[in-house]
């Protein structure tokens, strides 16, 4: 049995100007106040002496490691990113940025927000474009019927409400 793994699929580089400011926010809040902060305390333990023994040495080389590596990911992701900032021309379809609102055989109403794959954690409600349902529910108009196929079992969906809150945020 061989050890390689293919690479995970390349996610979309779609993103609302919020999540955009949320990313430049936290690469310059790593960048600017984070390392040079770190960085301080690492020469500060590396002046007492033996580093090999020296637990805020060590940790904070760790440290600088994670943060750079953060940096990193973040620098390359915003490098190829599209900022969606206007509606769509078609606002009766679901496309990115849209609110959606569901209606399951259950008769519940969950509303999803359709956001790229960086930012779906910090929205509430939020999906990301990726996702299985929100894959389903693009291009789709009200009224539709959606089936999504889940390794539990395939969930059916009526879209019953579709809006662009002030565009994509």
């Amino acid at each position: 049995m061989s050890r390689y793994r293919p690479p995970p699929p390349q996610s979309s580089k779609y993103i609302t100007p919020a999540g955009e400011r949320r990313l430049r926010a936290e690469l310059d809040q790593l960048w600017r106040v984070e390392r040079p902060r770190v960085t301080a305390a690492v020469a500060t333990a590396a002046a007492q002496g033996d580093r090999s023994e020296n637990a805020e040495y060590t940790y904070g080389k760790r440290r600088l490691r994670e943060i750079d590596a953060r940096v990193r990911h973040l620098r390359k992701r915003l490098e190829g990113m599209v900022v969606v900032s206007a509606p769509p021309s078609d606002p009766r379809r679901v496309f990115f940025g849209a609110r959606v609102t569901l209606e399951t055989p259950a008769g519940e109403t969950p509303t999803y927000r359709i956001v790229g794959p960086d930012e779906f954690g910090e929205e509430p409600g939020g999906i990301s474009m990726d996702a299985p349902l929100a894959r389903a529910l693009l291009g789709r108009a009200l009224d539709a019927q959606v089936s999504v196929a889940l390794a539990g079992g395939e969930l059916r969906f009526t879209i019953v409400g579709i809006e662009y809150p002030d565009g994509p945020r």
